[in-house]
């Protein structure tokens, strides 16, 4: 479970994630991480958090952020929010490491699926992009996850009838919504 001052290291995706503020410390209103990407880092495909605004502020380095296909790059000191329901992605777009201040609210499991994926990872159990790539898992982690991010393609309703049938398959095999970080 995360707690304030953990950290998590992707190795795929070359992102460190750490934990300020957690839904725990926060009532569920808020999670609150500092993400140092190194160059080429990128948070995957266009995505949506249905529920959740997530904000931006940079700390150093250039953020790359696509807000309903509008590109921006941000430097120290901007702040960008990607409102609960809008497409988004972000990736570091400068030559040195990007660090950002990003928070979720509300906090829902965002934490917990990002511990999952890092786990995932540290394990080789993960795409170049960071995705699993048993596609019984991916389908089970972005079905378990739906309410904290989805992707923009294929279409949301093409998600849940493709990834909900893999995914009971997924159970029935045994495999595991959460995955622990070591």
């Amino acid at each position: 479970m995360a707690r304030a001052g953990a950290e998590l290291i992707n190795p795929v995706t070359g992102l460190r994630t750490v934990f300020r503020k957690t839904a725990r410390d926060t009532g569920g209103e808020l999670l609150q991480v500092d993400w140092i990407g190194s160059p080429g880092w990128t948070t995957g495909p266009d995505h949506v958090h249905r529920r959740q605004d997530e904000r931006f502020e940079v700390l150093s380095g250039k953020l790359g952020l696509r807000v309903e296909s509008v590109e921006r790059v941000l430097g120290e000191g901007e702040v960008l929010v990607a409102p609960a329901g809008y497409a988004h992605a972000g990736w570091n777009a400068g030559d040195d490491e990007v660090h950002a201040l990003v928070d979720f609210r509300p906090a829902l499991r965002t934490e917990t699926a990002f511990e999952t994926l890092a786990g995932l990872a540290v394990d080789g159990k993960t795409n170049g992009v960071g995705a699993p790539k048993n596609p019984l898992l991916l389908a089970l982690v972005l079905r378990e996850y739906e309410d904290e991010i989805y992707f923009v393609r294929p279409p949301l309703f093409v998600q849940k009838v493709s990834f909900g049938v893999l995914a009971k398959v997924a159970r029935l095999l045994g495999y595991q919504t959460v995955y622990p970080y070591p």
